[in-house]
């Protein structure tokens, strides 16, 4: 127990945690480079996940040397985008565990990479499950959010928002990618780490606590009410 901290609020990445977006990613940037004869590894992808769309864009152009510019590859897989991200489904588990925490008034939040209208686009079909949350940080399009993850800025801008402005250390973050366990760290909160099973264990270690499903959290350990 005492390796933990207790919390009072919680901020959720939204892609890989509440929605099921990544096999969908996936499938977009494939569309796009297969016609290179390129493919999308598992470490190409660990490396882009939690990105700033521009950024995400500009390093797989440069990292499988695509014959096109960072800003021809950034259109075409954003209609791609459109197209794939149009109703993704929601992690049972993650609603289970949004719900509870609303049910018991804990602050929640969602500090997203994605823009505004990739967001709007994503939950357009869960509107229900993301008014439950009390403010959504869309970290690419924010003019707070300075730098992308792993820099901690969207984790800081989201604990600001809440109305109480908790301390960082108040604060549990829930992620699937290793760039936003870095973010989640640098910003001094503690990061409950839900990993694709092909990111590797070595990129799993900074989390405070790896799980398989968001609701298999145990919750009491840092001070919030247990599911049951």
């Amino acid at each position: 127990m005492a390796k933990f901290r207790q919390v009072s609020h919680v901020i959720f990445d939204m892609d890989g945690v509440i929605l099921d977006t990544e096999p969908l990613y996936t499938k977009a940037v494939q569309n796009i480079i297969s016609k290179y004869n390129k493919t999308l590894t598992w470490e190409v992808k660990a490396e882009m996940m939690g990105l700033h769309r521009v950024e995400a864009s500009k390093y797989i152009v440069d990292k499988l040397e695509l014959p096109m510019t960072w800003e021809e590859y950034d259109i075409g897989v954003h209609k791609e985008y459109q197209v794939v991200l149009a109703n993704p489904n929601v992690f049972p588990g993650t609603q289970r565990l949004v719900r509870h925490l609303s049910k018991h008034n804990i602050p929640i939040s969602v500090a997203t990479s994605s823009s505004l209208e990739s967001f709007e686009l994503k939950s357009a079909q869960h509107k229900d499950l993301f008014k439950l949350f009390d403010h959504i940080v869309c970290g690419s399009t924010d003019p707070d959010v300075k730098q992308g993850k792993p820099a901690p800025d969207i984790f800081l801008v989201s604990a600001a928002r809440f109305p109480t402005k908790p301390n960082p250390e108040k604060c549990l973050v829930f992620e699937d990618s290793p760039n936003g366990v870095q973010a989640a760290i640098s910003a001094g909160m503690q990061v409950i780490m839900i990993p694709d099973e092909n990111i590797p264990t070595e990129l799993r270690k900074g989390a405070s606590f790896v799980v398989s499903s968001v609701d298999e959290t145990p919750l009491e350990k840092f001070g919030l009410p247990p599911l049951k």
